[in-house]
C-alpha cells in the first residue's frame, strides 16, 4: 500500500520559517515528479511547487517563488518544502503529492495533510 506522510506543519508568525517533510512509502518515487500543493479554507486545491526526480528541474506557484524551496532525497524517498518568509496568506493545509505529469498534472497518490497556520 503507498503512503505519503506529511509532518512539519504546524503555527508560525509572519516572516518567519516553517519545513515540511514528506515520507513515501510503499513503492519507490525515484523515477517520478513529486511536489507540494495546499487548500486554505474556503479555496480550492492549489499547486505550491513540483522537482522532478532528478531534481534537475523546479517549478513553483509564483505566490510562494523565491520563498519556497522543495528538495529531495532520492534514497530515502522524501521530499521537503522550506517555507521561508511565510505571510498570513500561506496559511493552509499542505499536501504532499507524488506520480504526476510535469509540472502540474493530476497527481496518482496523496498524503493525508499537514495544516500550517501563520499568524499576523
Amino acid at each position: 500500500q503507498v503512503q505519503l506522510v506529511e509532518s512539519g506543519g504546524g503555527l508560525v508568525q509572519a516572516g518567519g520559517s516553517l519545513r515540511l517533510s514528506c515520507a513515501a512509502s510503499g513503492r519507490s518515487f525515484s523515477r517520478d515528479v513529486m511536489g507540494w500543493f495546499r487548500q486554505a479554507p474556503g479555496k480550492e486545491r492549489e499547486f505550491v511547487g513540483a522537482m522532478t526526480w532528478s531534481g534537475g528541474n523546479t517549478q513553483y506557484a509564483g505566490s510562494v517563488k523565491g520563498r519556497f524551496t522543495i528538495s529531495r532525497d532520492i534514497a530515502k524517498n522524501t521530499v521537503g518544502l522550506q517555507m521561508d518568509s511565510l505571510k498570513s496568506e500561506d496559511t493552509a493545509v499542505y499536501y504532499c503529492a507524488a506520480d504526476f505529469y510535469w509540472p502540474r498534472g493530476a497527481p496518482r497518490y496523496w498524503g493525508q495533510g499537514t495544516q500550517v497556520t501563520v499568524s499576523s
